[in-house]
């Protein structure tokens, strides 16, 4: 993906679903949406256990956070083998971006998602590209 797809990406899409997100600060999950957080976007919580994070609601899945809750960005923090039922409920979600962190690729997954009309970031950190960007 090119720079500028990702500058407008960072900058037009506020509602970040984090899927992954560990309660424990020193994990890279809990940084970066920390991070963003504090750069005024929206960070939705997704695991399967615990009430609030970062002040804000944890949802067990993407598809069980409220359709009022627009999703822009679903960040993935899991393994790679993890990201295809992601990605489908990325899809039903309709969310418009799927961004694989640092580490992640599943081109299956990626095609799947372009397919369905969504962007697609992979082996990148959002926290990373804010910073140099913005």
């Amino acid at each position: 993906m090119k720079e500028e797809e990702i500058r407008e990406i960072l900058g037009k899409c506020k509602n970040v679903a984090v899927v992954g997100i560990s309660p424990k600060e020193d994990r890279p999950s809990y940084g970066v949406a920390s991070y963003l957080q504090s750069k005024g976007y929206r960070i939705i919580p997704v695991r399967p256990d615990g009430d609030t994070l970062l002040g804000e609601k944890v949802y067990p899945s993407l598809t069980q956070i409220p359709k009022e809750i627009e999703i822009d960005v679903v960040d993935i923090f899991r393994r790679p083998e993890d990201v295809p039922p992601i990605v489908e409920e990325a899809i039903r979600r309709g969310a418009k971006v799927v961004w694989m962190q640092e580490g992640i690729v599943h081109e299956e997954a990626a095609a799947r998602a372009r397919r369905a009309g969504l962007k697609v970031v992979m082996d990148r950190c959002m926290k990373k590209d804010h910073q140099k960007m913005f």
